[in-house]
């Protein structure tokens, strides 16, 4: 059996049970960084044999994976933080389960797209999870330009080194929304900014940006009734 594990985003209390117990009973971990899991299964005293498997392997380490399957072992996959295959490797790997009709499972746990939603403060009842936008400029701003009039909440993950231009090209494809901008969640230095696109921008200039991001970024929908529900202030007390 194959197990997609999912990690800690930051605070290692966050693991579950389930995620231990299969962690200690799998015949292999497979890693999308050995050092980084293996100061996670030392934390918690496990002792298992990984095999290495991240974006720039995932085919090749994929079929070998695939094969230990088929040979009888019970394998977990885990990312350095968060679920595999939300955007880590694994994907292709539940592909090639399925096409080898051979049985896989998720341990679910901690998710930073779900946490910043939450604490965002924007509608949460629909909501669209977006991923890493592309690195370039206009390929980012073609890639926002999708969302343009979605009605529902959207999500973006970035680096502390491109959180700045993805604020100005968020600014230049939905304007003056509310949005809210996470910052290492769960961690010490937990925050969470909210405010307008520009008021981000403000805010994210003012500090070193460390550690990654959430932009949550209200949708079409949702802005209205953001400004629905803010006060008027020709209304006088």
């Amino acid at each position: 059996m194959l197990y997609f594990v999912a990690t800690p985003i930051g605070n290692l209390g966050d693991i579950s049970q389930r995620a231990l117990e299969t962690l200690r009973a799998v015949d292999f971990i497979a890693s999308e960084d050995t050092r980084h899991t293996g100061m996670m299964l030392k934390r918690f005293e496990i002792d298992k044999p990984q095999v290495s498997f991240h974006e720039h392997n995932e085919r090749r380490a994929g079929e070998r994976i695939v094969e230990m399957l088929r040979q009888g072992n019970n394998i977990a996959v885990v990312t350095d933080a968060g679920t595999p295959g939300i955007s880590d490797p694994g994907y292709t790997l539940a592909r090639h389960c399925i096409d080898n009709k051979l049985p896989f499972t998720m341990i679910p746990g901690a998710s930073a797209c779900v946490m910043a939603v939450v604490l965002s403060g924007l509608p949460s009842h629909s909501f669209t999870f977006r991923g890493f936008p592309p690195r370039k400029q206009g390929q980012r701003q073609r890639f926002l330009r999708v969302d343009g009039a979605s009605p529902h909440t959207l999500v973006y993950y970035e680096s502390p080194h491109r959180i700045k231009d993805l604020l100005l090209d968020a600014i230049s494809v939905f304007g003056g929304r509310h949005a809210a901008l996470c910052n290492d969640l769960t961690k010490m230095f937990e925050t969470v900014d909210r405010g307008t696109l520009m008021e981000l921008v403000a805010i994210c200039a003012e500090k070193e940006p460390r550690g990654e991001y959430v932009l949550v970024i209200a949708g079409a929908a949702g802005q209205q009734a953001t400004e629905a529900d803010a006060p008027d202030a020709d209304v006088a007390e």
